[in-house]
């Protein structure tokens, strides 16, 4: 987008008769548009790019939504949804300005169905409280970021998020069996349905994950999972984190398939302790949160079976939990290793690489080395079962040589993990943050390809503009600035 059609662009955002239509569509409580209001909307969790939208509105309904995307076509407004704001990378970041469609009014559960093992919800539902909804029912909703406490379905959607609990029941799209959209041209289409299987293309699969460049969610029917007859959860504290990997390895070697297999390095496990006071050993190189469920005959046979493989590889010891109150102190600390991060540093940076799980140890020698050269120090949680890594950079965000440094080990280490076979991100989704990665990653007929199916849906290039693909792609969206490369989020 040149300079003076952005320009163009945001003063018919902020025209008077839009403000009116729109105040009239959602109420006078449901918009915003003053400065002051609009700064709190200017990032997601990626806060190294930052630009406020021109207006934020709130609606309430499927209606309201398909009445303000025919006003941003009316009006050539370009429109980003947003929800909860804890994405890592700039999914929600404005580009050129323009409408943010907040959903996290629409944050209702409108149905659960036990019996047919779904729940119909809003988008805006924060995730962990379906979960509560669902407590005591004998049912659960599988995917839990660790930041279910505050993301929404809706973004979990939209990103296909995964969890702790992905290695063994899947990310979001294995557990979305239908969705209400609506398109960008204020359309609405309804995708898969409350059964198995519905013939046709698989178009629910196209969506989950589309980053909103595709349209946007106002219903998600989910997919209920019975819950597990019996659980052992284990922590296995080891000298080094070459044994914890050797550890990951032994344990999907030998057939195993853990609801969850989680690592956390001596820096996290620091952080942890100072913030909660959970007993961890503070000279430990690595921890292995460990977790099996299933019938109850089959639980004790793994989780003894992990214990003498951990063992087998240098474990100092691996405590259980005995009761479900120390399994939710166990799973409480790795929930919270993020929020603890601030005990260690002013500034962090997450980063989210997928490599193969043979790899682990090599990567994790990678992160290491590049820490020490840019002196730099970098801890490390993440899914170990499946090769999904979380590489934390700590440093001060005033410091601007700092910052640099910081980006680009970034870059060094998401570099490497395409170089080992892997992909620059697991659950966080591509936004603004790694597009100059897509060109590695894929193919210029792959990007072609892309950019011909959002074309399909999105053909103006309004909704979600410069996410995802990059603009050379021919993605529908040649109007909007070019996005910086290789820039990484400070939190």
């Amino acid at each position: 987008m040149t300079t003076a059609l952005a320009e163009s662009s945001s003063s018919s955002a902020r025209s008077q008769p839009l403000l009116d239509k729109l105040r009239a569509i959602v109420g006078k409580d449901g918009i915003l548009a003053d400065h002051e209001d609009l700064l709190v909307y200017e990032c997601d969790g990626y806060v190294v790019e930052k630009k406020c939208p021109d207006i934020v509105v709130f609606p309430t309904s499927t209606e309201q939504v398909v009445e303000i995307f025919k006003l941003c076509n009316e009006y050539q407004i370009p429109f980003v949804p947003r929800g909860a704001g804890t994405s890592l990378a700039g999914g929600c970041l404005p580009i050129g300005g323009g409408l943010m469609i907040a959903l996290t009014r629409m944050k209702r559960i409108l149905e659960i169905n036990l019996r047919d093992r779904y729940a119909i919800v809003e988008p805006g539902l924060v995730n962990v409280h379906l979960t509560q909804a669902l407590k005591g029912t004998g049912y659960h909703y599988a995917p839990d970021p660790s930041s279910q406490g505050a993301c929404t379905i809706g973004g979990n959607f939209a990103t296909n998020s995964g969890g702790p609990h992905t290695l063994k029941y899947g990310v979001t799209v294995n557990h979305v069996m239908g969705a209400e959209i609506v398109l960008p041209d204020g359309s609405v289409a309804q995708l898969g349905g409350t059964v198995e299987d519905v013939p046709g293309y698989d178009l629910t699969g196209l969506f989950v994950g589309n980053e909103g460049t595709l349209g946007i969610c106002t219903k998600v029917i989910v997919k209920l999972t019975r819950d597990p007859a019996a659980f052992r959860t284990m922590l296995g504290v080891f000298e080094t984190v070459t044994d914890a990997t050797r550890a990951i390895s032994e344990i999907i070697g030998a057939g195993i398939v853990p609801a969850a297999l989680e690592m956390m390095d001596q820096g996290i496990v620091s952080a942890l302790e100072q913030a909660f006071h959970f007993g961890f050993p503070l000279d430990a190189g690595a921890v292995l949160l460990i977790e099996v469920d299933g019938l109850e005959v089959a639980v004790d046979d793994e989780a003894q079976r992990i214990i003498a493989l951990c063992n087998q590889t240098g474990a100092r010891e691996v405590r259980q939990a005995n009761t479900p109150k120390e399994r939710m102190l166990l799973w409480k600390c790795r929930k919270q290793a993020f929020g603890a991060i601030g005990r260690l540093s002013p500034s962090y940076c997450t980063q989210d690489g997928v490599v193969p799980r043979t790899k682990l140890p090599e990567i994790l020698e990678f992160i290491t080395a590049c820490g020490l050269r840019h002196d730099l120090r970098i801890v490390n949680v993440f899914h170990a079962g499946d090769g999904n890594i979380h590489p934390i950079l700590l440093f001060d965000e005033r410091n601007a040589e700092q910052v640099a440094r910081v980006l680009l080990a970034s870059d060094e280490i998401l570099a490497k993990c395409i170089d080992l076979g892997g992909s620059v991100t697991g659950e966080h989704g591509i936004g603004v943050e790694k597009i100059s990665f897509m060109n590695k990653l894929f193919t210029p007929e792959d990007l072609a390809v892309m950019g011909l199916i959002r074309d399909c849906f999105n053909p103006k290039g309004l909704c979600s503009p410069g996410k995802m693909l990059p603009t050379s792609a021919g993605c529908g969206n040649e109007h909007v600035p070019k996005v910086k490369p290789g820039r990484r989020a400070a939190m």
